[in-house]
């Protein structure tokens, strides 16, 4: 994939967060799958949301201009939120899985489309995170928006 302005500011912030990251970079190049395998609890954690909720909760972030860079896994069906650091180990709530220190998340090159784990919000390389205060107003207002909280296999 050829890297060129954003893009490339965008895969250099998420590869920083690797060990290696020029052997990241390499790595995006040369999968198929266009996945590297990176470090949470570093620049950033991610909070897992089931599908259902976190689509109407991106939408909600939208409107509070608390957003940051978005994942989704469609295997799964789960949306993942990049957090400040530290925000794992704090956060609280049912049904939100949390990856932080010591966790490994599948990232997809900022400019991967197609099938399997993608960006619906891609990292614009600023650094920039969801507000997690922002995502628990979003996550509540959602939630009441769906009739409240409901069981996900």
């Amino acid at each position: 994939m050829e890297q060129t302005g954003p893009i490339a500011a965008a895969a250099a912030w998420l590869a920083a967060a690797a060990p290696a990251p020029q052997a990241c970079r390499r790595e995006w190049e040369r999968s198929v799958s266009g996945l590297v395998l990176l470090p949470a609890g570093l620049r950033w954690d991610v909070l897992l949301v089931p599908g259902r909720l976190g689509r109407p909760t991106l939408r909600l972030l939208a409107g509070l201009s608390g957003g940051g860079p978005v994942l989704f896994d469609p295997g799964d069906d789960s949306v993942g939120f990049l957090v400040p650091v530290g925000t794992a180990a704090r956060w609280v709530g049912t049904g939100v899985r949390v990856a932080g220190d010591g966790a490994w998340i599948a990232v997809p090159h900022p400019a991967r489309r197609g099938p399997g784990p993608r960006w619906l919000v891609p990292p614009d390389g600023s650094g920039r995170l969801t507000d997690p205060v922002a995502l628990e107003l979003a996550l509540h207002e959602a939630a009441a928006g769906l009739g409240g909280p409901r069981e996900h296999p």
